[in-house]
């Protein structure tokens, strides 16, 4: 493993191939290449700006900004001049803007391409000096082309391993965000493994469209390429996510779960699952079939596909394997960067989360909860004393998941040590493997088990938008028959009493959902307490009305 750090790194590849492209950016279709060389000049001149703006080594810069290549060069920026980025995500709301840069006493924000920038104005007070990349988005003091304007800064920041190198703000099912302080040596410890137990090279592709504020997406996509040399080629805009994908053709693709389903959704809305799966078994025509679905999502070359963030079904995983397409599902947390246990490319065994990553000690405690033990462990939450001693009790990382790990030492995820239930009866239920069961059906966008002092559980659906556009009676019909055979195989404490179909989308913006597209799941619970308490006992599907 090399021991560079970040920092180091980027110079290893500016001095060693630096009219090499590293960044592609669509703009308005067009697409602009960005070498090694270019980005050094670029980071070196918003480096020496935000240091002339009164930034001064160890303070706090934020990066507000859908992802792009700015985004890269604003990050190595703040590493060159000695600062600490704070990521925040596009998504959030501006109240939770306005407490992450209160939190962190950041000085300055670089803002960049957002959907809905009006929403998030206020979120942003006058203390905090703005700077405006070359994008349509919120008002600001500076510009990126005045930054830019800098002669390149000289004398960068000499990056040591155990400084703080950003704060990671989780975006938290309940309560305010966490910031977790990260080193620049869990970076690196974290993008030099990978890239070699990965086998990623200078030859690979990344696709860039998942927040680069989650450390997922720093983590795979960012960092791995910044170790491995790969370039990274960012998506435009949601309109263009299809065509910029089958444009890139990425070697190396990380999703998430909900995303994978609706890739699905969109292959079956052009060919029904039955034909499908019956061209698919056919010698000659299957493999025509799949290659020629493989190029239109635009994934022909791609050697490694991930999911994270949240469990995926085992009939979406073998769906896609059927197509050529194995997809490996990894675990990790904002704390440890992402870095815990993952399924490699030709050792996967779908159901669980794969084995620990290297240098990284797992271990299940007495109750059940996954620990984690590594170099890229955060420092601590920062400006939270209890919490970190709290969350690093023993030096190991208590992830709040429960979890069993079979005798190949790989890792299955069974839930959170939180979230398990006691009904009105006294019996406790884990919903994570319930609500993975009924996820297989393809009517289903998201769901929810909830139960605490019910006399039986019931699960709250949110039906995909396929679903939405087929009559009820079919819909119907398939979701009772997934309810009958789920409840056959279930203990008599843990049946469901009803399938709740909602009408509204949760989202970021209703708060039903975090920035990273979990589940608030006592949110929800708040939100239908009333209407569960309606539900009539002769039934168990009921719709919203």
């Amino acid at each position: 493993m090399t021991e560079q750090l970040p920092l180091q790194r980027f110079q290893h590849w500016v001095e060693q191939c630096p009219d090499k492209v590293w960044l592609r950016q669509p703009v308005a279709g067009a697409w602009h290449d960005f070498t090694w060389r270019q980005v050094d000049d670029q980071a070196r001149r918003l480096a020496a700006g935000l240091l002339a703006l009164g930034c001064a080594p160890g303070d706090r810069v934020a990066i507000l900004a859908k992802n792009c290549a700015e985004w890269f060069i604003s990050d190595l920026a703040i590493m060159l001049a000695g600062l600490v980025s704070v990521p925040l995500y596009p998504l959030q709301t501006a109240e939770s803007i306005a407490y992450v840069l209160e939190h962190a006493d950041c000085k300055a924000i670089i803002l960049g391409k957002l959907d809905e920038p009006e929403k998030l104005e206020a979120g942003i007070g006058p203390q905090v000096q703005r700077i405006a990349m070359s994008y349509p988005t919120l008002r600001a003091e500076y510009q990126w082309h005045e930054l830019q304007a800098y002669p390149p800064l000289q004398t960068t920041h000499s990056q040591r391993g155990d400084e703080l190198l950003s704060i990671l703000y989780t975006s938290g099912t309940t309560g305010q965000p966490k910031g977790a302080m990260l080193s620049a040596r869990a970076m690196a410890f974290a993008a030099a493994n990978t890239s070699l137990e990965m086998k990623l090279s200078e030859h690979d592709q990344f696709f860039s469209y998942l927040p680069l504020s989650h450390a997922a997406e720093r983590f795979l996509v960012q960092m791995n390429s910044l170790y491995s040399g790969a370039s990274v080629a960012f998506v435009e805009s949601l309109d263009t996510f299809a065509a910029d994908l089958r444009h890139i053709r990425p070697t190396v693709f990380f999703s998430v779960p909900r995303l994978w389903t609706r890739f699905q959704l969109g292959v079956l809305e052009r060919m029904p699952e039955k034909r499908l799966a019956l061209l698919l078994r056919l010698p000659f025509i299957g493999g025509l079939v799949a290659r020629k679905i493989r190029r239109g999502l635009g994934l022909d070359r791609a050697r490694v596909l991930v999911s994270g963030a949240a469990s995926i079904s085992r009939g979406l995983l073998d769906w896609y394997r059927a197509l050529g397409l194995t997809i490996c599902e990894g675990y990790g947390m904002t704390e440890n960067f992402a870095y815990g246990s993952f399924n490699r490319p030709g050792q996967v065994r779908f159901g669980t989360v794969g084995r620990p990553m290297p240098g990284n000690e797992l271990r299940i405690a007495e109750n059940g909860e996954v620990l984690f033990r590594s170099p890229t462990l955060m420092l601590g939450y920062y400006r939270e004393p209890q919490l970190s001693l709290s969350a690093l009790d023993g030096g190991w990382l208590h992830t709040g998941d429960k979890g069993e790990v079979d005798e190949a030492g790989y890792l299955r995820i069974t839930g959170r040590v939180k979230d398990i239930f006691k009904t009105s009866k006294g019996k406790y239920v884990a919903p994570a493997p319930i609500e993975g069961e009924i996820a297989k059906n393809t009517w289903v966008e998201q769901v929810c088990l909830m139960g605490s002092n019910l006399d039986q559980p019931l699960a709250l659906i949110e039906l995909s938008p396929a679903a939405r556009a087929q009559p009820r009676e079919k819909v119907a019909a398939d979701l009772q028959a997934t309810l009958h055979s789920l409840n056959a195989t279930l203990q008599p404490h843990e049946r469901l009493s009803h399938l709740l179909l909602v009408q509204d989308s949760w989202t970021v913006d209703n708060g039903c959902m975090t920035p990273t597209m979990k589940i608030r799941r006592n949110v929800l619970e708040a939100r239908y307490t009333d209407l569960v308490a309606r539900l009539p006992a002769e039934s168990s599907l009921h719709w919203e009305s």
